[in-house]
């Protein structure tokens, strides 16, 4: 009898745990809310200010971009902070104008923070012209800018996204992608007070692209496909970055693989430990549902992905389990994510591989690209 009860006991468990999965797979896809449509120039990364305020970039890749950093009001985008800072070519040192802004983060101090590759067109970086540009949301005036050295900017370089933590050290630390497609890819750790900053797992497989990743969107192999020439793969390293909640591990993924990885952000900052030590350290959590070109995180220990082969954008629960939020035509490409105080997951998306040099060299893009939303009922993380 004792056997029968413990049997029909196990039963019962199983019952209950497969429906409490079956209950977490089933959950209904949200439909993407569109905040805003943006003609022109191809839009990457997104930020909502602690206040609301949201702001998105456009790097100089080929389109004709008028200004690299831009402030959505009133549905339209309009330059940011000034029309000054954004013209590349005035005769203002490199150092105080956008070259090619790739990606922007506002922290939890109120201040706007712009990552600029000063690699137009994605060549080399110009000599002392990849930075790190703090603005102050409360005035809209620059603070601090932190130019980066050739000792982590290499020729190959593409830095890409950063997240901060401005409760390490005296005045906080960034930690950047460098998602380089002709060199290796890597980690670069800022310190926000001095400037000083140093490449971490440079060349590590988990910076680099995948060689045996074949990614596929709407059922076509996504490979390089210029109008002359051969197909080839397209391998990016080291791109989505997102940070726990406490601040211990930094997650991230490169554009070219399903994987994500994380390390301790406590490794990263010990400078006592060598590459070969750090290495070791790194953990892979094994492949996402699809590849992923940003990462976001909240307060309550979730990572969110966006996922470019399957128009769709993911959630990492702190177990570990993944589950798909939304999915739409209309997601094409997603691009960076930004989780904000209302609760809501937004997004770019920016049909990247519609554009030429993927279809044989004709643009296949259909504007508006769309900045997006749902709701998560999370709230950003702000390391102080």
């Amino acid at each position: 009898m004792k056997i029968r009860n413990n049997a029909f006991a196990l039963i019962l468990l199983s019952l209950l745990f497969n429906h409490s999965v079956s209950a977490e797979q089933s959950m209904p896809l949200q439909q993407p809310e569109v905040v805003a449509n943006i003609t022109g120039a191809t839009p990457t990364g997104i930020t909502v200010a602690p206040n609301g305020r949201i702001f998105v970039n456009f790097p100089r890749w080929s389109d004709d971009v008028k200004f690299s950093v831009g402030e959505l009001i009133d549905g339209k985008v309009v330059a940011y902070p000034d029309s000054d800072i954004n013209n590349p070519t005035s005769d203002k040192p490199v150092n105080e104008r956008f070259i090619s802004v790739q990606s922007v983060v506002a922290d939890g101090n109120n201040r706007l923070w712009v990552l600029d590759t000063a690699a137009p067109f994605f060549q080399s970086p110009i000599k002392g012209g990849a930075k790190l540009v703090a603005i102050d949301l409360n005035n809209d005036k620059v603070t601090q800018t932190i130019l980066l050295s050739e000792q982590v900017i290499l020729p190959s370089t593409y830095i890409n996204d950063v997240r901060f933590d401005l409760s390490k050290g005296e005045q906080g630390v960034a930690y950047i992608t460098d998602s380089s497609m002709t060199g290796p890819g890597g980690l670069i750790v800022v310190d926000l007070k001095t400037g000083n900053a140093t490449r971490r797992l440079s060349g590590h497989y988990s910076t680099q692209p995948d060689k045996n990743f074949k990614p596929y969107i709407a059922g076509k192999a996504f490979m390089m496909r210029p109008e002359q020439g051969k197909e080839s793969p397209f391998m990016v390293g080291s791109d989505g970055i997102a940070i726990s909640s406490d601040g211990e591990t930094l997650y991230y993924t490169p554009l070219s693989s399903r994987h994500l990885y994380s390390i301790s952000t406590k490794a990263l900052l010990n400078n006592a430990l060598n590459e070969q030590q750090l290495a070791k350290l790194v953990i892979d959590h094994g492949e996402k549902r699809g590849a992923s070109d940003g990462l976001a995180e909240d307060n309550k220990n979730n990572i969110y992905a966006s996922d470019y082969e399957n128009g769709a954008i993911l959630k990492r629960d702190p177990q570990g389990r993944w589950n798909t939020l939304a999915q739409s035509p209309d997601i094409q490409w997603p691009d960076t994510l930004a989780v904000s105080n209302d609760g809501y997951l937004y997004f770019t998306t920016n049909q990247l591989h519609l554009q030429p040099g993927f279809n044989d060299g004709k643009d296949l893009r259909q504007q508006p690209y769309k900045v997006m939303r749902i709701k998560i009922n999370g709230q950003p993380v702000y390391l102080k």
